[in-house]
């Protein structure tokens, strides 16, 4: 029986190895430079607001750019059509909350992490067409409309990572991943 597994994984690793060794399918066009660095928005952004870019956004602002790319997916107030809402009622925040109920004010733990996915993924057929100061603008907008900002100053890199969200309280980290890095501390 053990034989049986030791000739298994050995015609396994040289399978792998022989794949290994075909090389690339050449399939599709090598990027150039230029190409790799329009699309290189790194680094990500942390929770702490480490990796923020330089701009900035009104409320107001981000009304306008929220009706331009992101009312027709999520509906003119946030109240979701296409896509999935961004604004919800307030309601309490506990670990047993129905997940149709999650928005951005009541599920998200950092504003960060809204200003982030924005950027990168939205809007959902054109990512990345926003300026930073549209994406401030944007998020701002959202957490206005969340009840989570007064929306009396605008959202840049210093005051985006102050925000705080509704449900960081529920914020907890995985038991195994404390075991194994018991370093790693939620900001």
């Amino acid at each position: 029986m053990r034989r049986k597994w030791f000739y298994v994984a050995l015609s396994a690793l040289a399978l792998s190895a022989l794949v290994l060794a075909q090389g690339r399918y050449q399939i599709g066009t090598p990027l150039s430079e230029q190409e790799v660095q329009e699309w290189n928005i790194r680094p990500s952004i942390l929770a702490n607001g480490v990796g923020l870019p330089p701009g900035q956004g009104t409320v107001d602002e981000g009304a306008k750019v929220y009706a331009t790319h992101c009312a027709s997916c999520h509906g003119a107030a946030g109240e979701g059509g296409a896509f999935t809402r961004l604004v919800s009622e307030p309601f309490p925040i506990t670990k047993e909350v129905d997940s149709v109920d999650f928005a951005i004010g009541n599920y998200w733990q950092y504003a960060t992490t809204l200003f982030d996915y924005t950027r990168r993924a939205m809007p959902f057929a054109t990512p990345g067409i926003l300026s930073n100061d549209e994406v401030y603008a944007v998020v701002a907008y959202i957490l206005y409309q969340n009840g989570v900002i007064d929306g009396s100053e605008p959202m840049n890199a210093q005051t985006l990572p102050k925000v705080q969200m509704p449900a960081r309280a529920l914020l907890e980290l995985d038991p195994n991943t404390q075991k194994r890095f018991p370093w790693i501390k939620l900001p």
